[in-house]
C-alpha cells in the first residue's frame, strides 16, 4: 500500500472503516499487512488517549504500544491530531452513507436516521473512557477545534439533504427548519454521547436507541407514526 498523505483523512477512514478489514482481503500480502499495521496504529493511539487523555500521548507511547518505528506512524499520520481527523471522517462517512440510503428509497427515513446513529455510536461506545477522551479532545488545540467544526458543519450540510427527502416523502413535519432540524440531531447524538461517559450504563446504544424514539416523536408527522 503506498503512503497515504496525513491530511487525506477520507482514505484513512476508508481503510480503517471495519475492525476485521474484510474490504481488504482482495489486496496482496503487503498492503494487507501495511493496512494491518495502520489500523493498530489508529486502534492503540484511541486506547492511550482513553487510558491518559489525548493531551498526554506521544507519538512516541503510540509507536511503543503498536511494537512499530516511530516513522511507521508518520507514513500515516503527520501528528497525533491526525488521529482524531480520521475518527472524524469515520462518523461523516456514516453520515454519507445515511443519505446515500435515503436517497435508494429502499427504506424509511426513519430507518435511515435510526441505522445512522447506531452506527456513530460503535466508535464512542467502545468505552466511556474513550468517549471522555474524544469529547475533551474537541477542546485540545485551535486546529482540533477547527478541525472537528469543520466535519460537524459538512455533516449538517448532509443531514439538511436527508431532511429534505424526509419531509417530500411525508415523514418529517415540513413546518420545521431543516438546518435547525440537522443542528438537533447532531446536538441530541453529542449530549448523550456526553452524558453517557460520565458513567457508562447501560450500553451507549441503548442510550442513543432512547434518544432517537423521542427526537423522532419530535419532528415527525404529528398522527403518522406512534413512538415504539
Amino acid at each position: 500500500m503506498a503512503r497515504k498523505p496525513a491530511s487525506d483523512f477520507s482514505s484513512l477512514a476508508g481503510l480503517l472503516a471495519g475492525d476485521d478489514l474484510p474490504h481488504l482481503k482482495s489486496l496482496g500480502r503487503r498492503e494487507r499487512r501495511a493496512a494491518e499495521t495502520c489500523l493498530r496504529l489508529f486502534r492503540c493511539a484511541l486506547q492511550l488517549f482513553a487510558e491518559h487523555g489525548f493531551q498526554n500521548v506521544t507519538v512516541e507511547d503510540i509507536t511503543e504500544a503498536a511494537d512499530v518505528g516511530k516513522g511507521t506512524f508518520f507514513n500515516y499520520f503527520e501528528s497525533k491530531d491526525d488521529v482524531l481527523g480520521v475518527m472524524a471522517e469515520i462518523q461523516l462517512g456514516k453520515v454519507r452513507e445515511a443519505l446515500a440510503a435515503a436517497r435508494s428509497g429502499e427504506g424509511s427515513i426513519k430507518m435511515v436516521f435510526h441505522h445512522m446513529l447506531e452506527r456513530m455510536a460503535e466508535e464512542p461506545g467502545r468505552s466511556p473512557q474513550l468517549a471522555r477522551a474524544l469529547l475533551a479532545s474537541f477542546l485540545a488545540s485551535e486546529r482540533i477545534r477547527k478541525l472537528i467544526d469543520h466535519t460537524l458543519c459538512e455533516a449538517r450540510k448532509i443531514l439538511v439533504q436527508i431532511v429534505e427527502i424526509g419531509q417530500r416523502n411525508g415523514e418529517i413535519d415540513p413546518a420545521l427548519k431543516k438546518d435547525q432540524l440537522a443542528l438537533l440531531v447532531q446536538q441530541s447524538f453529542l449530549g448523550t454521547v456526553m452524558v453517557w461517559s460520565l458513567h457508562g450504563k447501560p450500553k451507549l446504544n441503548h442510550k442513543v436507541e432512547m434518544t432517537f424514539q423521542y427526537l423522532w416523536r419530535a419532528i415527525s408527522v404529528p398522527g403518522r407514526e406512534p413512538m415504539r
